[in-house]
């Protein structure tokens, strides 16, 4: 049996941890890890037991990004197959940003490259002080092509020149301070800051919290006009009129818990 690149945990109350399992090159993904990756995250998507998924990395690091022996054979690929290798990765970063789930990612160490777009794709970015960042690719000959519409999200078009044209590392704080990271904490507190978002997640119902991720994926960028306005009415009404929405209203006038609490 293959060995697994990255490891699935199943906590209580519907949170997966994902950890990429590869500590001794620094978690560095090929194609075999993008493609395994994609389809576990797709399969979580659909999964109605499954509440918030947490990313993170064995080891010291969260991920290097790419792996040197994948780089070396993408070196001798045709513009076809490195087009379809590309287009892989593309859809990695998709699937991620786009999971109809909550996505915390837990930085425990270096997250470089493609490391950088898998935690711009996350909603919930929770660093370790030790933690550095950067999209390295152009000191590569490279450019960060997948990733850029992630991060470019993230931080701005301002900032990601910068980023993208130095290629340097940045610290955790200074991740913080242009907008891709939401929270900086020691090393020893990561996990239980990690719980403690985690937690608030969970009070939030889950179609809600799907709902409110297209919600922000559909409002970024369009223009407050009258077709936006009508559109956010529909959405509030539909979701209005469901069992769930109707639970967490009766819920919160009763002063219980609604029904999908831990």
């Amino acid at each position: 049996m293959t060995e697994s690149l990255f490891r699935v945990e199943r906590r209580a109350h519907g949170v997966v941890w994902l950890t990429l399992d590869r500590p001794e090159i620094h978690n560095a993904f090929d194609d075999r890890l993008i493609a395994e990756l994609s389809a576990e995250l797709a399969r979580l998507g659909k999964d109605d037991g499954v509440r918030v998924v947490v990313l993170t990395g064995a080891g010291r690091s969260f991920s290097a990004g790419a792996d040197l022996n994948w780089m070396r054979r993408t070196a001798t690929y045709g513009e076809a197959e490195n087009l379809a290798d590309a287009r892989v990765l593309a859809k990695l970063m998709q699937t991620l940003n786009e999971l109809a789930k909550p996505t915390v990612a837990r930085v425990n160490g270096a997250a470089l490259g493609g490391g950088t777009g898998l935690v711009a794709c996350c909603d919930i970015v929770i660093a370790s002080d030790r933690a550095t960042f950067g999209t390295t690719e152009v000191r590569l000959g490279l450019i960060p092509a997948v990733i850029g519409p992630y991060v470019l999200a993230a931080v701005g078009a301002r900032h990601a020149r910068r980023l993208m044209l130095t290629g340097e590392r940045i610290s955790a704080a200074e991740a913080a301070r242009l907008g891709l990271v939401h929270e900086v904490v020691a090393a020893e507190q990561l996990d239980s800051a990690v719980e403690r978002i985690v937690a608030d997640l969970l009070k939030g119902g889950p179609a809600a919290l799907a709902a409110a991720k297209r919600l922000i994926g559909d409002l970024a960028g369009r223009p407050i006009d009258p077709g936006l306005i009508d559109d956010t009415a529909q959405r509030i009404a539909a979701l209005r009129a469901t069992p769930e929405a109707r639970e967490g209203v009766g819920a919160f006038l009763e002063k219980r818990a609604p029904g999908w609490s831990g």
